[in-house]
């Protein structure tokens, strides 16, 4: 459906691909619904303030969220950031999309002859998969479920609504792509402000440091591209500053 260089393959997550996320998180302390507000040097440690729990100090930091939400932090960071690294991570561009998420109960049957679907003449739909089949876990006890991902247009001109005036919207213009649908027994749409990238930050390729004692980075797919790849290329970038400084 999309052309491909000779030689590149495609992998599907049975499980979703946050089981590979949790796969690397089994063995490590996570912590959850807190969101990083401020950054500090402290007594040569970083010090990290969220907005529901006390402060923490670090030897090391990493931050992965994307670029924009990197320049919203206060505290030192704002000064630990240069001016000119500071331009560039402003060149960072993303783009916004909305996904929405039907479930059916087992046993019903998606009359469509595909797994996945890239669509090229609507205006908010993207892309559609029957998700269980695109896994290739059919089953006939767990009903199937669909997944659609809006257009770039789409998403950039709806961005500031919210999920709940967007999805009536993603809805209807399903119901012309696939006509007769069966009644689903669920619905979840959500919103990703930050998407996919569009321009990666320029000339620090996988990470930027922004300070080096105590080691302060930040990396991501806003320094490559949004895909598995480049995730995975950023994370040996900041591993390779890592085996610098420790």
């Amino acid at each position: 459906m999309v052309q491909k260089e000779k030689g590149v393959h495609n992998y599907v997550a049975p499980q979703g691909i946050s089981s590979i996320v949790k796969h690397y998180l089994v063995d490590s302390e996570v912590c959850y619904n807190r969101q990083v507000t401020h950054i500090n040097l402290k007594e040569g440690k970083l010090e990290v303030c969220s907005n529901s729990a006390p402060s923490e100090m670090f030897d090391a930091v990493i931050l992965t969220m994307p670029v924009p939400q990197i320049l919203q932090l206060q505290g030192h960071i704002e000064t630990l950031i240069s001016e000119s690294q500071r331009l560039q991570l402003e060149m960072a561009k993303y783009s916004s999309r909305f996904a929405l998420a039907l479930f059916y109960e087992a046993g019903t049957q998606i009359g469509v002859p595909w797994a996945a679907k890239y669509i090229i003449d609507n205006p908010c739909i993207r892309f559609i998969s029957i998700d269980n089949k695109k896994r290739g876990s059919e089953s006939p006890e767990v009903g199937p479920s669909i997944i659609v991902h809006t257009t770039v247009q789409f998403g950039a001109q709806n961005v500031q609504k919210d999920k709940e005036e967007v999805e009536p919207l993603i809805l209807s213009q399903l119901q012309q792509i696939l006509p007769g649908l069966p009644k689903s027994v669920g619905i979840k749409c959500h919103k990703w402000r930050y998407s996919q990238v569009i321009n990666p930050v320029p000339n620090f390729p996988g990470q930027m440091t922004l300070n080096e004692q105590p080691l302060l980075v930040c990396g991501g797919d806003g320094f490559t591209h949004s895909n598995f790849d480049g995730c995975t290329e950023s994370a040996l970038r900041i591993l390779d500053v890592f085996k610098c400084h420790f």
